[in-house]
């Protein structure tokens, strides 16, 4: 399922809004140039549809956009950035 994600800076997330349910995944910024993807949330209408990799692939490659260091503490988002290892493992911070 193809979604519309939107990113709310302000508040540190990106969210995909359905009729059946939403989706988010929530970050932090805990010094400059790092990103550290906290958690993911899929309502239970919406789970295995494939949103919560949408929203981790739409979160990392913001990361990359804005040359950002990654920390997955999120463990969906740790283990989405092992299966695609070749495209984000670059971007993964040293823990703090």
């Amino acid at each position: 399922m193809e979604v519309t994600i939107e990113h709310y800076e302000e508040d540190q997330e990106f969210i995909a809004q359905l009729d059946e349910g939403e989706a988010e995944l929530a970050y932090s910024l805990p010094k400059e140039g790092v990103m550290d993807i906290q958690h993911t949330y899929v309502s239970e209408e919406l789970r295995g549809e494939g949103i919560a990799e949408q929203l981790a692939k739409t979160a990392l490659e913001y990361a990359k956009s804005k040359q950002w260091k990654v920390i997955a503490t999120c463990p969906f988002v740790s283990s989405y950035v092992k299966r695609h290892s070749k495209e984000y493992k670059s971007l993964l911070a040293d823990p703090l």
